[in-house]
């Protein structure tokens, strides 16, 4: 069996759980060839797992300022030079491709009768799924984006019969808390974000970004993101501050660490992650990043104390051999097995009790 697998650049986490799998299929022998869109090569860090990747422009959304930019995405997005792409990809040696919510190699697998299987978060959003912010506009992306044959959604309740648990590095271990915040807000202004944490001095931070200068600045430690110092800092924290995206808040419940999302503005996934957040009562929400959000939710994990974490099983491992099985119309065996450790957790006492969630979506 050889493999075209796509992956969406444009966040961290398409990337992070296709390592996941990248690790899997390595054990397993078949050949896998790996391309990625959305995001420029000088942007990319820690993708020796990946071999010689290919790289597309492909599609994307601009976001500034915590909220996505429609103009500057409509402005960046060159249709003409995505349709060549997915017209000059030779998919012809490829038994299967799979798709991460990458639209060339999605795009091209249709046109050429290849079969697609789709492995993604965004592939979770279903009839049963909780929404928020959506409209024809948004529902159409979800659907014609990176089109699929066979859907494998990733989330963190079983919404649909086609839905299976996060794929994370469950190799990931809770270390001895070194008290600190862990802060990934990528898509704000972080000169703004470092002020406000400034103003919790009793409080120590420390902030992700491509966008900073690494150092100091008082109470907060600037970092600049990489793969491994994330990981060690996350296993340390004592809680985190991020966006409504998957990856990071499924590796944060993994952990048992509290967590507070901030939705980007006008994107659907990320406000129906936070819907889906509080209904779980899995995390805490904030539609701004605010100075009232912050002290809030820091005085409450501080009455709450210690969260039991998420028994999130190993889904790269089992997705890995069903996908060269082969049979991809069955995938009963697979969710059962999968949610059967998650289904007892999550009958069990909400993780969070607010007497009041911040914000509703």
């Amino acid at each position: 069996m050889k493999i075209l697998y796509g992956i969406q650049g444009t966040g961290n986490g398409h990337i992070s759980r296709a390592r996941m799998m990248a690790h899997c299929f390595a054990a397993t022998g078949v050949e896998v060839d790996y391309l990625f869109s959305g995001r420029a090569k000088k942007d990319f860090f820690a993708m020796e797992v990946f071999g010689d990747y290919q790289l597309r422009k492909g599609l994307s959304f601009n976001v500034s300022e915590g909220q996505v930019n429609y103009l500057k995405t409509a402005r960046d997005n060159k249709l003409l030079r995505f349709c060549y792409d997915v017209l000059r990809l030779d998919v012809s040696t490829y038994d299967v491709i799979i798709s991460d919510f990458e639209p060339v190699s999605a795009w091209a697998g249709k046109l050429k009768n290849k079969p697609v299987l789709g492995i993604g978060h965004q592939y979770a959003f279903g009839d049963k799924t909780p929404m928020a912010g959506d409209n024809i506009f948004t529902r159409n992306i979800m659907h014609y984006f990176a089109p699929a044959d066979f859907p494998v959604g990733l989330h963190w309740a079983a919404y649909n019969d086609y839905t299976l648990p996060p794929i994370i590095n469950t190799d990931l271990c809770r270390e001895a808390s070194n008290g600190k915040v862990v802060v990934y807000l990528p898509f704000e202004n972080q000169q703004r974000v470092t002020r406000l944490l400034n103003q919790f001095p009793h409080t120590q931070f420390i902030q992700y970004s491509p966008h900073v200068i690494e150092g100091e600045d008082y109470n907060v430690s600037l970092k600049k993101t990489s793969y491994e110092g994330f990981q060690y800092d996350l296993s340390r924290a004592a809680a985190v501050i991020c966006n409504a995206g998957f990856e990071l808040v499924s590796e944060c419940l993994y952990l048992g660490l509290p967590i507070l999302v901030k939705p980007v503005n006008g994107q659907m996934e990320q406000a129906s992650n936070a819907r889906a957040l509080q209904s779980l009562g899995y995390a805490d929400v904030m539609d701004v990043v605010s100075f009232t959000a912050i002290a809030t939710w820091l005085k409450a994990i501080k009455r709450e104390g210690a969260l039991k974490p998420l028994p999130i099983p190993n889904v790269a491992k089992a997705l890995v051999g069903w996908v060269v099985q082969g049979s991809w119309h069955d995938k009963q065996r697979l969710v059962q097995q999968l949610w059967q450790p998650l289904q007892q957790a999550q009958r069990q006492t909400p993780r969070y009790s607010f007497s009041q969630p911040l914000h509703n979506y």
